[in-house]
């Protein structure tokens, strides 16, 4: 984690320090690295709070991008049982931290969670 001064690219807010995450995990477990610093041009830099849901903007990514994947009949992580509960549960989490976050979150809107854990709970279950 590297840290900046300057204004957040999440909410624009200043005067707090900013944080940069290149490294990690996603919400299935898989590493990634999303801003490689000799790939990154123009890296964005977020406050504590807009980093938190700059996480769940990512897992809820993750969880469509499996959703999608098992619509479409493909592997997918969702296909196992726990990993689908887990989803679930975690789409619930963010949708309950969403509603009670004041100011709303300028990165994630509430709404668009929600439809994706409609789509989960209309999807089949796996055993």
């Amino acid at each position: 984690m590297d840290q900046h001064l300057g204004s957040c690219n999440g909410c624009g807010g200043s005067g707090s320090p900013l944080m940069k995450f290149s490294l990690g995990k996603d919400f299935f477990g898989r590493p990634y690295d999303r801003l490689s610093p000799s790939a990154d041009q123009s890296p964005k830099w977020y406050c504590q709070a807009c980093s938190m849901q700059k996480n769940w903007q990512r897992d809820v990514r993750d969880i469509r991008a499996e959703h999608d994947k098992l619509t479409a009949g493909q592997s997918s992580e969702l296909s196992k049982g726990e990993e689908f509960r887990r989803a679930t549960l975690r789409l619930r989490e963010i949708v309950a931290l969403l509603d009670s976050a004041q100011p709303h979150s300028p990165l994630l809107a509430s709404g668009d969670v929600k439809l994706l854990l409609e789509r989960l709970n209309t999807a089949t279950m796996p055993v």
